[in-house]
């Protein structure tokens, strides 16, 4: 099965992509650096391995997670937060690669949010049937500043909503290279990615990866 799980080809995407007031997605923005975006992706993961972690209510996440910069998103029992050390290793987590911070840079300054500097990298690993329901980033100090999601991989369905979880979706098709962000009026909004559906990535396989990207402390 190929990795074109939707009926439009990129070539034919709009380039900008109005989600909500302050959210954009950016067709392809990410695709010229792919290559050094999937060596820096293998980089951060061999030093900070993709583990399945626990929410608060003791289920175990579809999607395996590792962690960048100078703060790591972590879950456990305890609850949602960000921790400068890896739980696994304790360790500081890996820097975060040039790359990541820079095109977060470029892809925020263009939906209107400049000089944006990120602190944290969360990476996520979708296999099949993999998923992240409806939710809000609350977890970052200062909700001021945007969100950026790097897509690589597999397509996707993203699910953009509203302030409350209720609120009726949006749903968006990502491809590998997609980069979109949201902040302003938009930053709390729900959101969350449909269960992957097989394929194959000729660079990276049966998986979808997601790059986000937040100032956090």
């Amino acid at each position: 099965m190929t990795a074109d799980l939707f009926a439009d080809q990129p070539s034919t995407l709009p380039a900008r992509v109005v989600l909500a007031p302050g959210a954009l997605l950016l067709r392809g923005f990410a695709s010229t650096l792919e290559n050094e975006l999937i060596a820096a992706l293998h980089q951060v993961t061999h030093a900070a391995p993709f583990r399945h972690m626990e929410t608060p209510g003791g289920f175990r996440m579809s999607v395996a997670i590792s962690n960048c910069g100078a703060l790591g998103w972590v879950s456990d029992r305890r609850g949602y937060r960000y921790a400068p050390l890896d739980p696994l290793s304790q360790q500081p987590w890996p820097a975060m690669p040039e790359v990541f911070a820079a095109l977060a840079a470029s892809a925020a300054a263009q939906a209107g949010y400049r000089n944006f500097v990120p602190d944290a990298a969360l990476v996520n690993r979708y296999a099949l049937g993999a998923q992240v329901s409806l939710h809000q980033d609350r977890n970052e100090q200062d909700f001021r500043q945007p969100i950026v999601s790097i897509s690589l991989g597999l397509p996707a369905t993203f699910l953009f909503g509203g302030e409350q979880r209720s609120d009726k979706t949006r749903r968006i098709g990502l491809l590998h290279g997609d980069v979109a962000v949201w902040g302003g009026p938009s930053r709390l909004h729900y959101h969350g990615i449909v269960p992957l559906k097989a394929g194959v990535h000729p660079q990276l396989g049966a998986f979808r990866y997601n790059i986000t990207l937040r100032k956090a402390g």
